[in-house]
């Protein structure tokens, strides 16, 4: 996917790695050096001298998103599942004000309930599930989307937790892909939003009991996502806020000095 995006770009891949440590055995098989790992190793992969793309675990200081972090990251995935009110609300805090200033976050399946994401979207982002080794097959259904590029229609991924509606998101700015399950669900599976200067997409994808972050068409849309959710290159990272208004543009005796001749104007059009 070409960009002409600012490069290379930042990318810092957040994960909990906690089932890493509780289900040892089992992940391990999976994801051997965890699932952030996987995830990082599939972007750079795909976007290469693009991008440079470091990793933060829930269990480092301040979660590995430390101030100097945060203020080098162009783009932040989010990956959380079991320690989601474990993230310090100051940490939150931080990413959301980042993201309203313009860095891009991607939000991974089980982290529609994360802090960071039901902040920006305001609702509970509830849905439903089913982990019955599913066979999901994501629908693209905005094929001219920039992460939709090189992405089959539809990707079929064999093994997989179903999720389902009622999803309780706002209404997506765009909606890029649409999941199916042999259950009959659907489920709006790949959203984007706009918060403040920061562009956000969710995608979902990508439950830790299966190996979805090796299927090579799910690291597609991860990169692609990444590409989309860049900040501008003129991006200067300060967030909306409330400014003193400025000096009026015009001034009484701007006014007075353009009115006869709007006037003349006017009388000539008669």
């Amino acid at each position: 996917m070409k960009s002409t995006q600012r490069s290379p770009l930042t990318v810092t891949v957040w994960g909990e790695n906690l089932h890493e440590s509780h289900d040892a055995e089992h992940m391990a098989a999976l994801y051997p050096q965890g699932m952030h790992t996987t995830i990082a190793e599939g972007i750079g992969s795909l976007l290469g001298e693009q991008v440079n793309v470091g990793t933060a675990t829930l269990d480092q200081p301040e979660h590995g998103l430390t101030d100097e972090v945060l203020a080098g990251t162009d783009v932040l995935t989010w990956w959380g599942h079991m320690g989601h009110d474990q993230v310090d609300d100051a940490v939150v805090r931080k990413v959301h004000d980042r993201v309203l200033a313009g860095m891009g976050l991607l939000v991974l399946h089980s982290a529609h309930f994360s802090k960071i994401f039901k902040s920006l979207m305001g609702t509970t982002c509830s849905l439903q599930w089913r982990d019955s080794n599913d066979t999901e097959l994501v629908w693209t259904v905005k094929p001219d989307h920039p992460i939709a590029d090189g992405v089959p229609h539809p990707i079929r991924i064999e093994g997989q937790e179903m999720y389902g509606e009622l999803f309780d998101i706002p209404e997506p700015d765009e909606l890029v892909f649409i999941s199916s399950f042999t259950g009959g669900e659907v489920f709006r599976s790949g959203c984007t939003w706009r918060r403040g200067k920061g562009k956000v997409f969710y995608f979902s994808p990508g439950d830790q009991g299966y190996p979805v972050y090796h299927h090579p068409d799910v690291q597609r849309v991860i990169a692609n996502g990444v590409m989309w959710a860049a900040p501008s290159p003129r991006a200067t990272f300060e967030r909306p806020d409330v400014v003193n208004q400025p000096a009026p543009r015009f001034s009484v005796d701007d006014f007075a000095r353009v009115a006869p001749g709007m006037q003349a104007g006017q009388e000539g059009l008669r």
